[in-house]
């Protein structure tokens, strides 16, 4: 064990008990005494939790107290006290509170996730990290948190399924390109991570989701155009996603955004459009009004596609190019 870890071991507390009531002490005195000096407090707290639950690089915890303190911090509702305080914060603690954050929600007891269980009873949590995202001080750390969470159905089922949710659409066209993006990964996260919830959520709020992401995939920001449109073509494409393919690939409207798109000055931005719009015209099921929207569209369709920009040696998309051209030729 290192000096400085059996130092912290002698002058802070030593049971779960006394170590959770100590944190709980110094959040709760952020808002009672001088805040200079109630946010020390709080740093040696967090600083030290960190040590206990993770331990000093040298020594590994003891898992039978991580388990107890992780208990106490969902009875003494100090994961509450986590994320209401977070903005009150210096950077050096809401990275060691973030790190903590992680750990305590993988512990598992008596075969129950117990920070899960907390989160769960008091949902608000995960409304007010969303909306942190506004936060320039603390957007990254809330968004490493929230895709903590994520990692959880229940947790991702209720923010796919809250008002915060549509936030997202505004979070990955911020003018800071680093918390867009940071945006832009919870969003997939929240689409990709479970299967069963994503199908549920896209199946009763399948206008409202694509009315939103249809703005994304048209709007001026280039690096929000190209990010929606990468992942959209990868998303559909997904085995698991075939019922929401199918759906999306007979509406007309859908069609003319991928038509728009091949025609983008972005060389990525149009091959990604290509692999979306493949699939509206090999569907053996076109409705009437696509293949209408195909002929009215054939000749400029055509030129677009001989015009595809396509890597030396990507033999697979000439060849997907040459039957779609040949599709589309056919078209009667």
């Amino acid at each position: 064990m290192s000096f400085f870890f059996r130092m912290a071991s002698r002058l802070r507390p030593s049971t779960p008990e006394e170590v959770v009531r100590s944190i709980k002490d110094s959040f709760l005195a952020l808002h009672t005494r001088t805040h200079a000096k109630a946010l020390e407090e709080v740093e040696k707290n967090i600083s030290s939790l960190r040590l206990l639950i993770s331990g000093d690089g040298e020594v590994e915890p003891n898992q039978e107290q991580v388990l107890q303190i992780t208990l106490e911090i969902c009875n003494e509702d100090v994961i509450s006290l986590f994320v209401q305080n977070l903005p009150s914060l210096g950077w050096t603690v809401r990275k060691d509170l973030v790190h903590c954050w992680c750990i305590l929600l993988r512990q598992k007891v008596d075969e129950r996730y117990c920070c899960v269980q907390y989160i769960e009873n008091h949902m608000e949590l995960l409304d007010f990290l969303v909306g942190c995202y506004k936060n320039l001080d603390i957007a990254l750390n809330c968004g490493h948190m929230l895709r903590e969470c994520i990692k959880y159905p229940t947790l991702a089922k209720y923010i796919l399924e809250s008002g915060s949710f549509e936030l997202f659409f505004e979070y990955v066209e911020l003018p800071n390109f680093d918390i867009a993006s940071d945006a832009l990964n919870t969003f997939k996260d929240l689409l990709t991570k479970h299967e069963t919830v994503v199908a549920e959520f896209l199946a009763s709020h399948y206008d409202q989701f694509f009315e939103l992401y249809s703005r994304l995939l048209s709007s001026t920001n280039y690096v929000t155009r190209r990010q929606a449109m990468k992942f959209l073509s990868e998303f559909l494409l997904e085995a698991p996603n075939s019922q929401i393919m199918k759906r999306y690939i007979v509406e007309v409207r859908f069609l003319n955004i991928m038509i728009n798109l091949l025609k983008d000055s972005s060389k990525n931005i149009r091959i990604c459009a290509f692999h979306v719009f493949k699939v509206f015209v090999a569907n053996p099921n076109k409705p009437r009004c696509i293949i209408e929207a195909l002929l009215d569209n054939r000749r400029e369709l055509l030129k677009l596609l001989h015009n595809l920009p396509t890597s030396k040696g990507d033999d697979e998309l000439e060849e997907e190019k040459d039957l779609i051209i040949q599709q589309i030729q056919k078209l009667a």
